[in-house]
């Protein structure tokens, strides 16, 4: 009984509940607090005598009994000792494995018929209790949890705890010391700064099913694949999921968007972080509403015809004591090396990738927002940190490998398997790395040694791109090549084009504030450019408020500037953006040889003089599309340009329009191209190239 109330007692069961007795059974309960107590046995109350003074107490009934209730002072409760185990054999041969793909069902808080059943990993926790809002808060409430075996899973069944209801863990660590933790797979948690686990029973009734089916078919590499990539904090400050689904669907359907990719959802206490110090990787975050309302923001992007991409960190968690950070009072899910455990950069801990029962809970978690919230992708941050153990160390504070070099063997396999489970269960769907060096076979399939992503962003066409433009016009010549080199690796991995948040914070300025000059040579750069990255090889992410022409830089702390739409000067680059993203799906030449070099040439390559480029498009069906962009602030007049035929080619789109905001130049909506041989094509065109614009062309 000392053993038991000092919290320490690994088989609470062992004393508490019912138990053989000659030809009876003696039945004892914990009740903290409680003067009359009984046992009640078909209706018939038992007397219980108080055998320890902090709370137990036992009653013996004749016969063998099984169930039964408990009244305390007046009041008839079910009793946790009187269930059977709630996780199975099975479910603990799979966890050991690190082969439990559907975790959640396992571990956590699962709403049943009569309670909540609990079940915790803390293998070196020498004692665990479950408190909540059905037992209290206090000190020396909760109810102490059995553990089974040597799987480290400990569990109870709790009568009469319901969805709603806040709960932690508390722990009895391997260091003597105790510590309240909210639950790492908690599916709901409080809403922030408040860090308790909810118990959550989705009764959702999905409305997708007709997506679902058409995206298993699907081969995101020959689709058109264009990407709004949003923090829903800040898009409109104020709105729930439910709210957020309805107006950021019309929005993203009126901008002809295919994707929408949101900065972590999953719950983090920090707004600052943006989501990208995760404690919470199974609940979305309380602030917007709870999981079922995120169920409903998901279906309503469906209905709209719109994918929806999740950020995911599997690189690093915050430390904050209630979290994951030395959850049973050791380095359980972090490595307790810090060469290994920590991240230099940004103060927090890195996942012990190598331990079965960590990898699991990551694979599972990916799988988890797949089949749970119908999600169309992962997009899977900061993965060279993830790769390198030498990544932001100086010698002396990294650990290598067992071949002593400085790739994380166990990161590459969680990767490789993260992205095989997700594609074996969920064909059709999008897993896209941010990675940011040149690891090869990024998305090599994992039968081949890759790492088997989808996607990969593409960080170096992004930074040369910006860095070229950044130049005032008359230096871009000496930088041309800043233009041209992505074309020699554009086909070693599927890449998309990302400008994403990172490139619009921390006094990096915004998108139009990168570009040099006047506030029309900015915005007639960035109109430009974003017609060059639409038509580049790859897909293409835009991070929300740049096609405002916003002249800040985001801030998570404000709302979007929306009244930059009604801005004659600005407004134009919204309507640029929205006929970018029409014609680009309505062009299988931009989308369905993404991945082949033979779905590109070079036509004008070397003009540096001018800052001119231009490249064919070609698709499967044999159909083209010309991109001329020109980045010197000047026009030309007279250009000839090379052409696969003769004939009249029509300008589908011309950023110096004057509805984006453009002078109008260009060349009346159509040029003809002459039997001239020109840059090794049969054909050529003389035509008007506007300043600080792009040209696309299509046969008429």
């Amino acid at each position: 009984m000392e053993h038991l109330i000092s919290g320490e007692a690994h088989d609470p069961h062992a004393l508490l509940g019912a138990h053989p007795a000659g030809a009876g059974t003696v039945i004892r309960t914990l009740r903290r607090g409680a003067g009359d107590v009984a046992v009640v046995v078909d209706d018939v109350a038992y007397p219980a005598t108080r055998v320890h003074p902090e709370g137990i107490f036992e009653a013996e009934v004749p016969g063998a009994v099984v169930d039964y209730r408990i009244r305390v002072d007046g009041v008839v409760y079910d009793d946790p000792y009187r269930h059977l185990p709630t996780v199975g054999e099975l479910d603990l041969h799979l966890l050991a494995e690190g082969r439990h793909e559907r975790l959640w069902m396992m571990l956590g808080a699962r709403s049943r018929e009569g309670g909540a059943a609990f079940a915790v990993w803390a293998p070196n926790a020498r004692g665990v209790r479950v408190v909540g809002d059905f037992t209290g808060w206090g000190a020396h409430d909760g109810w102490p949890m059995r553990s089974l075996g040597s799987s480290g899973v400990w569990e109870i069944f709790v009568p009469g705890a319901q969805p709603g209801q806040r709960y932690k863990y508390r722990i009895l660590g391997a260091d003597g010391g105790w510590r309240d933790k909210a639950d790492p797979m908690a599916t709901r948690a409080e809403v922030p700064p408040a860090t308790a686990s909810v118990i959550h029973r989705s009764d959702y009734q999905w409305g997708d099913q007709q997506w679902l089916d058409r995206r298993v078919g699907g081969a995101p590499h020959q689709q058109p694949v264009s990407i709004y990539e949003v923090h829903l904090g800040s898009w409109r400050p104020g709105l729930g999921y439910r709210e957020l689904a309805d107006q950021l669907a019309e929005y993203v359907q009126e901008l002809g968007f295919t994707h929408v990719e949101l900065l972590p959802v999953m719950e983090h206490p920090f707004g600052g972080s943006w989501g990208y110090q995760v404690t919470g990787y199974y609940a979305p975050t309380a602030r917007f509403g709870d999981p079922d309302d995120f169920r409903a923001f998901v279906d309503r992007l469906h209905a709209a015809g719109i994918g929806v991409l999740l950020d995911w960190v599997p690189a690093h968690f915050p430390r904050d004591e209630w979290a994951l950070a030395r959850f049973d009072g050791t380095a359980l899910y972090e490595h307790d090396d810090p060469r290994r455990g920590e991240h230099p950069d940004w103060g927090t801990l890195v996942f012990n990738y190598g331990r079965a029962e960590v990898r699991n809970f990551l694979v599972a978690n990916a799988l988890y927002w797949f089949d749970e919230f119908h999600i169309d992708g992962l997009r899977v941050d900061a993965v060279a940190s993830m790769l390198y153990l030498d990544y932001s160390r100086e010698d002396g504070q990294w650990l290598p490998n067992i071949h002593g070099g400085r790739e994380n063997l166990d990161a590459m396999s969680l990767l490789q398997e993260v992205n095989a489970t997700v594609y074996k269960h969920h064909p059709g769907v999008l897993m896209v790395a941010e990675e940011s060096t040149a690891w090869p076979g990024v998305t090599r399939p994992t039968d081949h040694d890759g790492l088997g992503f989808g996607f990969k962003w593409n960080m170096g066409w992004m930074h040369d791109t910006l860095d070229y433009l950044s130049k005032d016009p008359v230096h871009r010549q000496y930088h041309h090549n800043q233009l041209t080199f992505s074309t020699v690796y554009a086909w070693s991995e599927h890449y998309i084009l990302p400008i994403s948040h990172d490139e619009v914070v921390h006094g990096k300025g915004s998108l139009v504030g990168k570009m040099p000059g006047d506030s029309w040579r900015q915005l007639a750069t960035t109109r430009a450019l974003l017609a060059f990255m639409w038509a580049h090889p790859g897909k293409q992410l835009l991070f929300m408020g740049c096609e405002l022409a916003d002249p800040q830089e985001w801030s998570e702390q404000r709302g979007l500037d929306w009244g930059l739409r009604h801005d004659p000067a600005r407004a134009g680059m919204g309507r640029l953006v929205r006929d970018l993203n029409h014609a680009y799906r309505d062009t299988s030449a931009l989308w369905t040889r993404d991945t082949e070099p033979d779905g590109f040439r070079w036509i004008i390559g070397d003009d540096a003089a001018h800052n001119t480029i231009g490249f064919q498009r070609a698709g499967q069906d044999g159909s083209a599309l010309i991109c001329v962009v020109n980045f010197a602030a000047t026009p030309f007049e007279g250009y000839r340009v090379g052409l696969p035929w003769e004939g009249a080619w029509r300008e589908l789109l011309n950023t110096d329009a004057a509805e984006y905001g453009g002078s109008n130049v260009g060349n009346f909506g159509q040029v003809y191209a002459e039997p001239v041989p020109w840059q090794g094509l049969p054909a050529s065109a003389v035509m008007t190239l506007p300043p600080l614009g792009a040209l696309w062309l299509q046969p008429a």
